[in-house]
């Protein structure tokens, strides 16, 4: 689902709105991980021992997420690695609970000298702190410790407590009160989910939601289903339901923003998450890139430099969708072509090959065109 920011200026920008993320992290790190040449002194890899003995730090690192009380949230849960106060690494935890830290998947095929400076490798982290980021619920830290690759590479588990001082949540308090019978197809549904049964998912939700038309937590995940399957205009409706029936409930703002950016309602984008990030300020990478977005389309861009600024500080793994790339187009935007451009340079250094990534060279051949040698 990709499309084109009609802004006017020297660059646009691919993928305003991007599909939500449902995949699972996978802890291989190549073909070959896991396997006994991986971790000895035989076979067609006997140097990589000897190498690694220089090397402080585990190649990955895994844990899990858990809940104090309750079931885990349908949706992959974010993972954040602190330095400081500094984010270095982010991840997701699947339907499960499990996370990984692991090296990029692979270098830029453009720049391959080049290194991401904000997304760090893994042996990087030691000391630093690992939690989960949860809307309404605190999460306990977890310390990177290893030293060395003969260290456990398991960090532990995660465990997240409800706050019951939090302004908005991740989770509704219409689950509470749903009915019985609700309940038990909602919990069908989720089964569906995690085995990938979408149409039958589909069918418990509809049911969920016709026995409690105020069941939020049903309609959110009926959206999910729907804009799975590309029925965005249903999934929108879904997800608004969702919000009208509990207006704490924080899940549905995200989906609608992207959704609202997809039909070029810039206000919707706008209100939506300005909703989300009412309920909490912190926001998240992907609430702050559309905040951003949907600013930018009405002229707001002040506050989309700041908001694309926020996102991209949040995101060193780059989860959200091209933040820094709409920052270069701020940033062209107001004149500050050195700048952009080296926003841009930046891309290179972690975009997978794509379309996207052809954009980013043909914006790079634009502004060099126009910025001064001296500043390139």
């Amino acid at each position: 689902m990709r499309t084109k920011l009609p802004i006017s200026g020297i660059l646009t920008v691919l993928c305003v709105a991007c599909p939500i993320t449902r995949a699972q992290v996978s802890p291989s790190t190549g073909s070959n991980a896991g396997g006994p040449e991986s971790a000895s002194t035989v076979g067609k890899d006997a140097n990589f021992g000897q190498l690694m003995n220089k090397q402080t730090g585990s190649l990955q690192f895994f844990g899990k997420v858990a809940m104090a009380a309750g079931k885990l949230p349908w949706d992959p849960i974010p993972v954040v690695v602190t330095c400081g106060d500094k984010a270095r690494y982010n991840t997701v935890a699947d339907a499960r609970g499990a996370f990984y830290i692991v090296p990029a998947a692979r270098s830029s095929e453009l720049s391959p000298e080049k290194k991401d400076l904000n997304h760090a490798a893994p042996s990087e982290l030691v000391g630093c702190s690992v939690s989960a980021v949860v809307d309404g619920f605190t999460s306990t830290r977890l310390t990177i410790a290893n030293r060395t690759l003969e260290d456990d590479p398991s960090l532990g588990t995660i465990v997240l407590t409800r706050d019951e001082h939090a302004a908005g949540s991740s989770a509704s308090s219409t689950t509470e009160t749903a009915p019985p019978d609700a309940m038990k197809e909602f919990d069908k549904a989720h089964n569906d989910d995690l085995d990938k049964h979408f149409d039958s998912a589909r069918h418990h939700l509809q049911k969920a939601v016709s026995i409690d038309p105020k069941f939020a937590e049903a309609w959110y995940h009926l959206g999910q289903v729907d804009q799975q399957e590309n029925s965005a205009q249903e999934a929108l409706s879904a997800y608004q339901k969702a919000a009208a029936a509990d207006p704490n409930y924080i899940p549905p703002y995200e989906p609608i923003a992207e959704l609202s950016a997809l039909q070029k309602n810039w206000q919707a984008v706008t209100d939506a998450t300005n909703q989300a990030l009412k309920l909490n300020p912190a926001g998240t990478p992907q609430i702050w890139y559309f905040n951003a977005v949907g600013n930018l389309n009405l002229g707001n861009r002040a506050q989309a430099e700041t908001s694309a600024e926020t996102s991209l500080s949040m995101d060193p793994s780059h989860r959200a969708p091209n933040t820094e790339q709409l920052l270069a187009v701020i940033l062209a935007g107001r004149g500050d072509y050195s700048g952009a451009l080296e926003h841009l340079r930046h891309c290179l250094t972690y975009m997978p090959p794509g379309p996207n990534l052809d954009v980013v060279r043909q914006q790079i051949a634009q502004l060099e065109k126009v910025v001064p040698p001296a500043a390139k």
